[in-house]
């Protein structure tokens, strides 16, 4: 006799989404979808800036809620206060791109949110000024320093500035001029697809000391795009590590560009890793650290205060305002910090329990890398590398300098540099006992 099939397993109802949201433009309620109409015309609860909730019509019925400031902390106090009804936020553009649609997924699970997208002011401005969206770097500036522009400046370069409102057109050509862009075209694109668009051309100098035909009022809705030109003798950076010492405020306490060069490739920063920058100096080793991608992120450690204030300094001028500053010694001062991806030790190495310290932080697979110039490091140095192996290794860098009416070579001094992965069963499991090296 055989035996029955197996019931189905079952499947759950769908549960659907407690959250739309839905992207509106500058055209207002005539330029959404019927999807988007009907959502908001079905939903009990409006939620979303007094400036959007105007553009929607009085036949929506649901009660209307403005998001107070500052907005993220409020939204899952919103939510929580109007659970169970159907609810519908207003975005501008898309709500994926630097949008409120991130927060709701992160409070309410992506599971729960249903995004209607609109066309956004990226997309408006690229159809606008025949950019293609793949070939352009987007620069935000709603709620984040305007700093971080200067990171992104380079010769022909097209840039699109999410504008924080009426004043940020000013404000970037201000800084365009400051790092010696003043000749790049700016386009001040208002209202994007709106009745009242309007695109206003001129260059950064031209912002900076304004001509009679070029608008004293900016409207708050506005993109600004950048043509990037750099003007005649002004400083060039490159994108990689290892730029000139002179970009850099100090007092000699300074990891030079060769050796950084060298040192950032040992750290092998990637995306959304972060790095301890322990004895910050002139702060070079984290600044160039965070420039290699946007969202890297680093914090410097450094004891003394006016050092400190300059490496402050360097990283706003060098495009990276973010980078975070703790004034104090090693070990202490690592306590609180959040664990890093990698670390960098370019001071303090024979202060008793620093190596330690960050040797213990890292997790498995996290990268250190260690640089001395004095004897007494150096052996430090030489100990680990046997516990731990990894890559030890001097670098010397030599300039052509006068020698009476000829040129010679003037050596600077030798730099030791360690680089290892942590590998938690390499310092059960020692693998060699490199030549020369006592135990």
């Amino acid at each position: 006799m055989s035996s029955a099939p197996p019931a189905p397993t079952p499947v759950p109802p769908t549960v659907p989404p407690t959250v739309t949201v839905v992207g509106i433009g500058a055209d207002g309620w005539d330029g959404l979808a019927a999807t988007s109409r009907a959502a908001l015309h079905d939903a009990e609860v409006l939620v979303g800036g007094a400036r959007q909730l105007a553009l929607l019509p009085a036949s929506c019925p649901g009660e209307r809620v403005t998001w107070p400031t500052p907005l993220r902390p409020a939204v899952p106090r919103i939510l929580t206060a109007h659970a169970g009804r159907r609810i519908a936020v207003l975005a501008s553009g898309d709500p994926m791109f630097y949008g409120i649609g991130r927060a709701l997924c992160d409070v309410a699970g992506a599971d729960a949110v249903r995004v209607l997208p609109h066309p956004s002011s990226v997309s408006y401005a690229c159809a606008r000024l025949g950019w293609a969206v793949e070939d352009i770097e987007v620069v935000t500036l709603v709620g984040r320093p305007i700093a971080g522009l200067a990171a992104g400046l380079h010769e022909g370069r097209r840039l699109l500035v999410l504008s924080a409102g009426a004043a940020t057109p000013a404000q970037v050509a201000a800084l365009l001029c400051e790092h010696g862009f003043g000749p790049s075209r700016m386009r001040v694109l208002e209202q994007l697809g709106g009745a009242r668009e309007r695109h206003v051309d001129a260059t950064a100098q031209d912002w900076a000391t304004p001509p009679d035909d070029l608008p004293h009022v900016v409207d708050p809705l506005n993109v600004v795009a950048v043509e990037c030109r750099r003007a005649p003798g002004a400083r060039r950076l490159g994108a990689v590590p290892g730029l000139p010492d002179d970009a850099y405020e100090h007092d000699g306490q300074l990891t030079k560009r060769h050796v950084r060069a060298a040192t950032l490739a040992a750290l092998a920063p990637a995306p959304g890793e972060l790095l301890w920058d322990v004895g910050g100096g002139a702060g070079s080793i984290a600044i160039e650290w965070m420039r290699t991608h946007r969202s890297c992120r680093a914090v410097t450690v450094e004891r003394d205060s006016s050092r400190s204030e300059r490496i402050v300094r360097n990283a706003v001028r060098l495009g990276v305002p973010t980078l975070q500053v703790v004034t104090g010694s090693a070990p202490d001062a690592l306590a609180d910090l959040a664990a890093p991806d990698a670390v960098f030790v370019g001071g303090g190495l024979t202060v008793p329990g620093v190596l330690e310290a960050c040797w213990d932080a890292l997790p498995a697979g996290g990268r250190l890398v260690a640089n001395t110039v004095t004897l007494e490091s150096e052996a430090l140095l030489a100990r680990w590398y046997h516990r731990h192996g990894g890559e030890l290794v001097r670098l010397a860098v030599a300039h052509a300098a006068p020698v009476g009416g000829f040129t010679g070579w003037r050596q600077a001094m030798p730099v030791t540099q360690w680089a290892v992965r942590k590998d938690p069963d390499r310092a059960a499991h020692p693998d060699h006992t490199p030549a020369g090296v006592d135990g």
